[in-house]
This record gives C-alpha cells, sequence and structure tokens, in this order.
C-alpha cells in the first residue's frame, strides 16, 4: 500500500537553501561595512595634561569624570605644559591620543604635516607675569638684568616669552632666565631669590589664585595689550576687573590688562570620530559658563587656533548638537549618525535581492517534483522504442521501475500550496502505466 503524501504549510528547508547564501552575502557585507564605518569609539583614551596643580591638570580630571559617564576610560597624564604635549602627539610611541595645546605653539602647516586636528579653543590662557612690590615694573624692558622664571622648557610660556622680549628690543641674554616648574618657582619668588616668574594659565590655576592674594607680590599690567593681540593673531586682550578676586578686599585694586593666549584641545586625525564627539559636547559642559574672562557661551568655539578645527566640532559649535543627539541616547544616536550611508546602501542591495528569492524558493520546491518527471519520461520512451517481440520482457520490469518511482514520489514532502504538482505527477505516472498495460493487451 503507497505511503501517505507528507505535506507542510511551509518547507523551512528549502527557504534556507535558497536564501541562505543570499542571507550570508548580506551577513558578510554588513559585517564588513561596520568594521569600515567603525562605530564603536575604543574603551580608552589617554589625555596629556600639564604640571601638578595647574590648570590643565584640574580641566584634565573633570574631562575623564565626564567620559566615564559614557564608559570611556580617562588616563591623565602629566606633562610640563603644552610643547611636551606636542612632542607627545607628534610621538606615535607615546600613547597619548588628545592633549592640551596653547594656541601660538605650532604654526598651521606644521601641524598639517605632523596629522594634527584641534577640537577648538576651550578657554584663555593669560600670560600672569608676578613680580616682587619693590621691583615697581611698568614695561617689560624693566626686566633686563632680573632673574625671572619662565617655566620648563616643555612649557609653551619660554618660547611665547622670547617673542614677548623680542618685540620690545631685549635679547634673551638680557634677562637672567630660569626654568623652574611652577611650584618650585614660586617658592623661589616668595623667598625673594628671584625677581619675577611667569605663567600662563586660566585662573583655575591654585598657584594663580594664591600669588593675586599674596601681599608683596604684583601681577603685571600689559598697558599696551590691545598693540600685542594686533602683533599676534594667537593672543587676545582680555581683563582681569577690579576686585574680581575679592571684592571685600578689592582685589586687585584696579583693571589690569592682560594677553592671552588660548588652550586648545588637539589630537591626532585619526582619533575616532565618536570620541571627538564625546570631547567636544564635554568641552562646551566644562568651558561653557561665564568666567573671569569669558562671557556665557563664550567657549569653547572654532577662533583662535593654528591648528585645523575637526569639521563635526566646527558645525557643533555653531548649530549645536547633531539632530539625533538631542532625542536618542549618545551611542545609538552615533551609531544611526555613522551607519546611515550603509544601512541605505545595504537595502539599496537587500531589495532587489528579496525580490529573487521567492521564485528560487518556488523552483526549489517544485524541483522535488520536476525531477520525477525525467525518469518517468525515460521509461515511456524505452516502452515507445521497444520492438513488439521485446515487449513482454521489457514491460514487466518498466511497471516494476514505475512502481518504486511512485513509492519515493509518495514520500516527497511538499508545501500544502505546491500539492496539485504532486497529483499531476501522480497522474501522469498512471498514465504510463495504463498505457503500458494497453499496449501489452494490444500484443495478444
Amino acid at each position: 500500500m503507497p505511503k501517505i503524501f507528507k505535506f507542510t504549510e511551509f518547507s523551512l528547508r528549502d527557504l534556507i537553501v535558497t536564501a541562505g547564501p543570499m542571507a550570508l552575502l548580506i551577513i558578510v557585507l554588513c559585517y564588513g561595512a561596520y568594521r569600515l564605518v567603525d562605530p564603536t569609539p575604543p574603551r580608552h583614551v589617554v589625555i596629556s595634561t600639564g604640571q601638578e596643580n595647574s590648570a590643565y591638570e584640574e580641566f584634565g580630571k573633570k574631562y575623564a569624570a565626564s567620559l566615564s559617564q559614557f564608559g570611556i576610560k580617562v588616563t591623565l597624564k602629566p606633562s610640563l605644559g603644552s610643547q611636551e604635549n606636542l612632542q607627545r602627539l607628534n610621538d606615535p610611541e607615546s600613547g597619548v591620543d588628545i592633549a592640551f595645546v596653547q594656541s601660538g605653539s605650532t604654526e598651521h602647516e606644521e601641524a598639517e604635516r605632523s596629522g594634527l586636528v584641534s577640537l577648538g579653543s576651550l578657554f584663555t590662557e593669560p600670560v600672569w607675569l608676578f613680580f616682587r612690590e619693590s621691583r615697581h615694573l611698568t614695561q617689560l624692558t624693566q626686566l633686563k638684568g632680573m632673574k625671572v622664571n619662565v617655566g620648563a622648557e616643555g612649557t609653551g610660556v619660554p618660547k611665547l616669552f622670547k617673542t614677548l622680549l623680542s618685540v620690545n628690543g631685549l635679547e634673551p641674554g638680557d634677562v637672567k632666565m630660569s626654568q623652574l616648574e611652577n611650584t618650585p618657582a614660586t617658592v623661589e619668588l616668595l623667598a625673594g631669590r628671584i625677581d619675577a616668574l611667569v605663567f600662563s594659565s586660566a585662573p583655575d590655576a591654585l598657584l594663580i589664585q594664591m600669588l593675586l592674594q599674596t601681599p608683596g607680590i604684583k601681577l603685571f599690567d600689559f598697558t599696551q595689550a590691545e598693540a600685542y593681540s594686533r602683533r599676534f593673531p594667537y593672543l587676545s586682550h582680555v581683563v582681569l576687573p577690579r576686585g574680581i578676586v575679592d571684592l571685600g578686599r578689592n582685589l586687585p585694586p584696579k583693571n589690569v590688562h592682560l594677553i592671552a593666549p588660548t588652550a586648545t584641545l588637539v589630537a591626532r586625525e585619526d582619533l575616532h570620530p565618536a570620541l571627538i564627539d564625546l570631547f567636544v559636547q564635554s568641552a562646551v559642559a566644562i568651558h561653557g559658563g561665564a568666567g573671569w574672562f569669558r562671557k556665557q557661551g563664550e567657549f569653547p568655539n572654532a577662533s583662535y587656533t593654528e591648528i585645523p578645527v575637526v569639521p563635526d566640532a566646527e558645525k557643533f559649535y555653531r548649530d549645536g548638537p547633531p539632530f539625533l543627539q538631542r532625542y536618542m541616547p549618545f551611542w545609538l544616536a552615533n551609531f544611526f549618525q555613522r551607519m546611515w550611508v550603509v544601512i541605505v546602501a545595504l537595502g539599496a542591495l537587500i531589495l532587489p535581492l528579496s525580490r529573487i528569492v521567492p521564485p528560487l524558493y518556488v523552483w526549489k520546491v517544485r524541483s522535488r517534483v520536476y525531477r520525477w518527471y525525467g525518469q518517468l519520461r525515460t521509461v515511456e520512451q524505452l516502452i515507445e522504442d521497444v520492438p513488439p517481440e521485446k515487449r513482454a520482457e521489457v514491460y514487466p520490469a518498466q511497471l516494476r521501475r514505475l512502481r518504486e518511482i511512485e513509492e519515493k514520489v509518495n514520500q516527497i514532502s511538499i508545501p500544502l500550496s505546491f500539492a496539485d504538482e504532486l497529483y499531476r505527477l501522480r497522474s501522469h505516472i498512471n498514465l504510463v502505466r495504463k498505457r503500458i498495460v494497453w499496449l501489452s493487451e494490444s500484443k495478444s
């Protein structure tokens, strides 16, 4: 007795066979695109900051706290200052990804050759020239013959201060310059062993705050600050307002004019774009408020830097956060922001491929039926071509062959929607059987 047909609602096996290669191709393409676009940034970044008790050190801690909210571990690497930070950025073996750099520390062409980019200016770093009150300094030319600490060679101050001396007609040898770090230099000034010291730092630095309130120590007033800012584009003219240090004690007792480069965030051009976005957002949160030398929202910005600013950072400062980041968590917005081109391209690829799969599926299912027609046609051809005298030998064997074909056909598992194909095959098998019987009877 023949076996019952195996009908199913749907052939998962055939779908896997037909759609599998295309699905695998799409998965490979998606993986390749993901690796190429690389939407997920590294989870660890190294910042080169500055000396102990410096503004760079304090701000570095704030960036570490800000990025830790997004699961990014930030390692702070102390340095002497701007020049050493630049050296580290130019050295791939240093392990430094991003650093604080003072404007005027390098040239535009040199930065481009080195593959450095700026994330914008963060805050002004006034040049603080503190001196012992007994010296009565009113002009930089009066520094001739004095002992002045200009900071360690790794900072940006020595280069800047020598430039200031040169435009005042002084040679480096006219001033007895020492290069102590900020903290020991402050000790030397308070002890009277040097006449003056020079910082370039935000007012947040603890040493600046202390010296501004120390009796016997005065801050030099750059009365020609506007002229300096015109001569050197990376310098700006800022004013330390009267009483801002201590209103009750009226410190300082008058407005003090200062010249100020700006602190910038500088990175290698291969820094992951998502990390750039995080640093820019953190910069706005950390430096966007009002301060001694800035108005609300004045910093950070894309000005006052000779190093090319990353276009994404410039756009952020001009227009605010990208559209998606206003309504989505950062990581999700970053993923879609970086992957949208790939998603559209894959969509354009998947659409035509998806139209190929249904016909292939139909062909695959029907092929399980159609392949038996070849054997059925072979049987039919044999009985047509056999001479009448040999039919008795051939017909019984072909009838047995038909039974074998029918038994195998009855074992076919096929979706119900294709059952008519199976029944049609069975009727054709029966038709060939009747023909064999008819030919056998006609002989007799």
